[in-house]
Formats: C-alpha cells, sequence, structure tokens
C-alpha cells in the first residue's frame, strides 16, 4: 500500500507594534509581518502547519487557533494554560496538523488584552481534491474579519482598568478587516457569478448583524460543518462565531453595501463596505447607505434564526463519507454540566465565574504540570458539576474539570444575566441541541433537535435563557472553556476542561513538543528525546 504524503506548509511570522489607520487617524497596532490583520492561512484538510512566531513586542505573546481541534495535541493551542508565553525578542515555532477538518476560522492573540491591538488573521481549511463539496466551485473566496473595536484605548490601558477591577466601556466602532471608516473598503465582483464569504466575529465582546443589501446569502457552511443551504437575507453572528456562505450577483450593476451592526446593544454601531459590481457606474459615498432596520424583536428573530442552522446529513466534511454518518442522538449522556456564569465584586475589584468560581491562572501552565506531574498547580474538581444553590459569592481557584477519554457528555450553558453570551471550547467541536429562554430543566431535553443539530466550536446563550450542547470526548488534552466575551474571560470567566486517558500512548497523545517552552515550575524539567 503506498502511502500518502502530507503536505507541509511553512509561515515566518513577525509580531511587531506598529501604527494601523483603521478609522483614518493613527492607532498603536500589534502587526504580523506588517500586516494588520494579519497575514490569511490557507490550507488543505490533514495539511501540517508550521508556524514560526517571532515575538517583536516587549511583553510576552501567544497566538491561539479558534475552532482548530490540535488533535491529541493541546500543547500547541496557543492559551496559557496548556503553552509557555513567547518572551519578548523569542521565537517559537507552532506545528500544527489541520486533522479531519474543513471549514472557515481565525486565529487571534490570547494572551492579556493584546486581541484589542489586532494580531488576528484569517484560517482557512480547503477539502481534499477528491472530498465532495455540496456547492459548485464559486468564482472568488473573500475572508471577513469583522468585530467591535476601541478607537480611544490602547490595549495596554484597558489591562490596566481590568487589572485595577474596574469594567471596561463598551467598544465605540466596528471593523470590517481593519477598516472602521465606511466604504473605505471594496469587493469587486461580475454580475452572474457566484461568491463565498467567510464572516468571522473577532471582536470583544457585541454580537454582529451582516447583511448585503438587495442580495441574500445561501448559509453553506459554520465552523467545519457544511449545513442545510437555507437563504438569509442577513446573519447574526456572535462573538468568536464563524459562517460561511454563497451570495450570487444577480442585481442591478451597480455599488451595494455590505453593513455590519451590532446587536443587542442599546447604542447601534454600524459600519460599511462596498460591493463593486465591475460594470458598476454608481459609487456609495453617503452614511445614508448605511440605513438599517432591524427586527422589532431582535431577540426572538435571533433564536429563530439560530435553530434554523442545521447539519446536512448527506453532505460529506473532511472525509467522503455523509456527516450525518454518526448519529449522536442515540448515544447515552454519561454526565451533564450545568455552568452558570455571574459576576460580583471580589476585594471590591469585579470579577466573573462559572458556577461561582472566577479562574485565575497559575504560575505554570496546566497541561505542562499535567504533562511533568508538578503537584500543587491545579486540582481537578476544583469547579463544581453545578450551579451552587443559594449563590455564595465568588471565589477565586484555577478551575479544572476532570473528564474521561470516550465519554460523552451534556453541557448546558445557564444565562441569568441580561446580555447575550458566547462560549468556545476548544480542541473540539460540539452539536447545539438546544436553546431557549427561561431556565433549562430535565424537561427541556423534550426540545433538542437530535438528528442533525449543528455541529461547531462556539455558541451563543442569549439573554436569561439556556443552551444545551453534546460533546463527544474523542480528544485528549487540556482545553480551554471561555466566554469569548474577552473582558469577562480575563477576569475568570473560563475553565478548563482536562480529558484524561490512563493509558498513555501516542495513539491517544502525542508527547510535549521537543522545541517547547518551559516556564513557571516545569522550567528545569527534561524535555522528551522524541516526538511523533
Amino acid at each position: 500500500m503506498r502511502l500518502l504524503k502530507i503536505p507541509t506548509v511553512f509561515f515566518d511570522w513577525r509580531v511587531t507594534y506598529g501604527n494601523i489607520y483603521p478609522l483614518g487617524i493613527p492607532q498603536r497596532g500589534i502587526l504580523i509581518n506588517g500586516q494588520f490583520p494579519g497575514p490569511e492561512i490557507y490550507s488543505v484538510t490533514n495539511d501540517n502547519l508550521i508556524i514560526n512566531v517571532h515575538n517583536d513586542l516587549d511583553e510576552p505573546f501567544l497566538l491561539s487557533w479558534n475552532g482548530v481541534q490540535l488533535r491529541k495535541n493541546s500543547y500547541q493551542d496557543g492559551v496559557y494554560g496548556t503553552t509557555c508565553p513567547i518572551p519578548p525578542g523569542k521565537n517559537y515555532t507552532y506545528s500544527i496538523q489541520v486533522k479531519d477538518q474543513i471549514g472557515s476560522f481565525f486565529y487571534f492573540p490570547s494572551l492579556a488584552f493584546h486581541k484589542a491591538a489586532g494580531g488576528f488573521g484569517g484560517l482557512r481549511i480547503l477539502s481534499r481534491p477528491r472530498i465532495p463539496v455540496p456547492f459548485p466551485e464559486p468564482a472568488g473566496d473573500f475572508t471577513f474579519l469583522i468585530g467591535d473595536w476601541y478607537s480611544h484605548h490602547d490595549h495596554k490601558n484597558l489591562k490596566a482598568l481590568l487589572d485595577r477591577g474596574h469594567r471596561l466601556p463598551l467598544p465605540d466602532k466596528v471593523l470590517i478587516n481593519g477598516h472602521g471608516v465606511s466604504f473605505s473598503s471594496s469587493f469587486t465582483v461580475h454580475k452572474g457569478k457566484t461568491y463565498r464569504f467567510r464572516i468571522s466575529n473577532v471582536g470583544l465582546q457585541h454580537s454582529l448583524n451582516f447583511k448585503i443589501v438587495d442580495h441574500q446569502m445561501k448559509l453553506v457552511e459554520v465552523e467545519g460543518t457544511h449545513t442545510i443551504q437555507s437563504m438569509y437575507s442577513s446573519l447574526d453572528i456572535h462573538v468568536g462565531q464563524s459562517y460561511s456562505v454563497l451570495v450570487t450577483m444577480d442585481q442591478p450593476e451597480k455599488d451595494y453595501s455590505i453593513i455590519v451592526t451590532t446587536r443587542f446593544a442599546a447604542k447601534k454601531i454600524l459600519v460599511g463596505s462596498t460591493l463593486h459590481y465591475s460594470n458598476s457606474k454608481q459609487s456609495l459615498t453617503s452614511s445614508a447607505s448605511l440605513s438599517t432596520r432591524g427586527p422589532a424583536d431582535e431577540l426572538d428573530w435571533s433564536i429563530k434564526q439560530a435553530r434554523s442552522i442545521r447539519t446536512n446529513l448527506t453532505a460529506s466534511g473532511p472525509r467522503p463519507n455523509p456527516q450525518g454518518s454518526y448519529h449522536y442522538g442515540q448515544i447515552n449522556i454519561s454526565r451533564t454540566l450545568v455552568l452558570e456564569s455571574s459576576a460580583a465584586l471580589v476585594k471590591r475589584k469585579q470579577r466573573y465565574a462559572i458556577n461561582g468560581v472566577s479562574f485565575v491562572h497559575s504560575d505554570t501552565p496546566l497541561k505542562l504540570a499535567d504533562y511533568f506531574n508538578i503537584r500543587g498547580v491545579f486540582k481537578v474538581g476544583s469547579i463544581p458539576d453545578q450551579p451552587r444553590r443559594g449563590g455564595g459569592g465568588i471565589r477565586l481557584d484555577t478551575a479544572v474539570i476532570g473528564a474521561n477519554h470516550r465519554a460523552f457528555i451534556e453541557i448546558v450553558f445557564q444565562n441569568r444575566e441580561k446580555i447575550v453570551q458566547s462560549y468556545h471550547l476548544d480542541g473540539y467541536s460540539f452539536w447545539v441541541v438546544g436553546m431557549d429562554r427561561g431556565t433549562w430543566s430535565h424537561a427541556s431535553r423534550q426540545e433538542y433537535n437530535l438528528m442533525d443539530a449543528v455541529s461547531r466550536s462556539t455558541t451563543q446563550v442569549y439573554p436569561e435563557s439556556w443552551t444545551a450542547i453534546y460533546v463527544a470526548l474523542d480528544n485528549v488534552g487540556m482545553w480551554n472553556l471561555r466566554s469569548e466575551f474577552w473582558a469577562r474571560q480575563y477576569l475568570g470567566q473560563q475553565l478548563y476542561l482536562r480529558v484524561y486517558s490512563p493509558v498513555h500512548s501516542l495513539r491517544d497523545e502525542y508527547l510535549v513538543p521537543k522545541n517547547a517552552l518551559l516556564c513557571g515550575r516545569a522550567f528545569n524539567m527534561q524535555r522528551p528525546i522524541s516526538t511523533p
């Protein structure tokens, strides 16, 4: 049997500060190879990505890969619980395989409040040539990185506010691919052609609505899952989420507004870009082109849209077999976690928590402490499976939930607060089986979609509502589960899921990389002689 050689793609990135001009005036931003946003990663299923990151900032730095599952390799996840930061003036080479994945994703800086300064970019994983894709090859493929933005606050100042225990002001602008001045960017298309738009919300807290005036969008993919191809006039995209749509240029040849606006916000913030038909002689210059009318009840409209997004069971994913081959609805649940957020002052400083525990980092990445068996860094079970009855305030701890490899679990995100929340789980895709207003109970399972729920890595939880997901724990490692509301994540609304196998085998998990940076109590530990 002839073994196929897996392609390896090399990247050499230098991370620097530099002037950026998202609003036409200079701001200090984080650049990758001089670019804001950073370079886009193009890859194919199973490619090996070798990304050498040079840190020329004046503080430690890490990149994380939103939605990339990093099979058996949580050491490369690029969050502080798994990976030592790259010191100033040093470099680290990530070695990532995009194993058994397709779809639209992004990378971002995970430490401090770097995300508010840039350092993010698109990441797409294309299907292998012989794997069928459930739509014709589009005439073009565009990436839209949308997100809220601070126009008057440096990322270090924002971090200092949080460190002093304050809440942050609201972001005051919205960007499209680094542009916050309406119609300062454009996308050229040809009449009669169909294009793919990959849209990721790389922002800090706001849910955003994406709309192309007078054009319908056919949803085809969500975070690596081919979906039922429903038509939408606009899409709500919550923080950390990615969508992929097809748009046919079937309107009269002129310029049209692409509008991104905040959802569920007291003050609407909008930004526009131009969809430019190649033969157009009518340009968009007026702010009047940004006028848009949302639904009377944003919440009801958004919930209905979210429930309509389902998996295409007959389409192939990264492999030839149909996505519906895995019958998740027929598997017995081995454990239920109910995770409830809260906010409170602790010693007169703002903190956020899950099940009453506000996460604090240890002095050593948890995955390295686990690998080298360093005691006292974290304790499995330091956060309960259910919210504490009667409240009891918030305590600080390095929150880690232990779970067994190959378990099949249910996680319920209960949101009693009056804001939209968004949660991401590194290392996995999960099935979003249900969401509704009110409080979850066992009877809520009667509403679950056990046939064609969408599989993704980031889900929203609406105000005073719940969302339930199913997760097949088939990826050993230490995996971050976090709020994508970045200030809340920074101040404690996160935890780690330790997926453990008692059989220490390379079939389940790789060794710590030979080039791993070692820090904290792991600083003098011996690296492995070889890795697979």
